[in-house]
């Protein structure tokens, strides 16, 4: 199976953009924001980078709803914000895994996001830790056209939470998973109006 890779179109332009993903040959781009549009950067709106990647022979499919931060089911969400732990629950969650893992089979996938470090994006603390136990080869592409692997991540997200060690016997394991858990309580989605489905910023 092909590897996975993680990018956050962060304030490129589309030249940029793409370069970055044919240095690594990536042949497919899933985009998982929950809405595919941008206030700041229009030329990231659905449409638009579908027709740019079109031109570089990319392929592009929207997985918002299935792998997104954000839910129309209230049951998604504690005291006005998004848990990214009952959203990894939901049937339409697997459903995008499902879909990502048989792409693999034949794409080079891309999962973007607009967040240019994935530390403080979904597409890690959401669905990376999701899916770190399948044995898939995970690397997110950064603007410098390097790879960070997830594990190098993960031991950042560490450091840049100076999580401490609360027992004798905690492993690193342990660690990273507490890291996960309260980096998504800092990143999910709380609705301003008890709308849950606010454009996305």
């Amino acid at each position: 199976m092909n590897p996975l890779f993680t990018i956050g179109h962060s304030t490129h332009d589309e030249k940029f953009f793409v370069e970055l993903l044919q240095k690594h040959g990536v042949t497919a781009v899933a985009d998982v924001r929950s809405s595919p549009y941008s206030k700041f950067n229009p030329h990231y709106n659905k449409e638009n980078i579908q027709k740019t990647l079109k031109r570089a022979s990319i392929a592009y499919v929207f997985l918002g709803k299935e792998l997104g931060p954000r839910s129309d089911d209230p049951s998604c969400y504690l005291d006005g914000k998004v848990s990214y732990e009952r959203l990894a629950e939901t049937e339409i969650f697997a459903k995008g895994v499902q879909r990502l893992e048989a792409g693999l089979k034949s794409h080079r996938i891309a999962m973007m996001c607009a967040e240019k470090d994935p530390i403080v994006c979904h597409r890690m603390i959401l669905v990376c830790r999701n899916i770190r136990d399948k044995g898939w080869d995970i690397c997110h592409i950064h603007e410098d056209g390097e790879l960070e692997t997830l594990a190098d991540a993960e031991k950042r997200l560490l450091d840049h939470l100076k999580i401490p060690q609360l027992q004798l016997f905690e492993t690193t394991e342990d660690l990273i998973l507490r890291a996960y858990g309260l980096q998504a309580e800092k990143i999910a989605y709380r609705t301003k109006t008890g709308d849950n489905n606010e454009e996305e910023d």
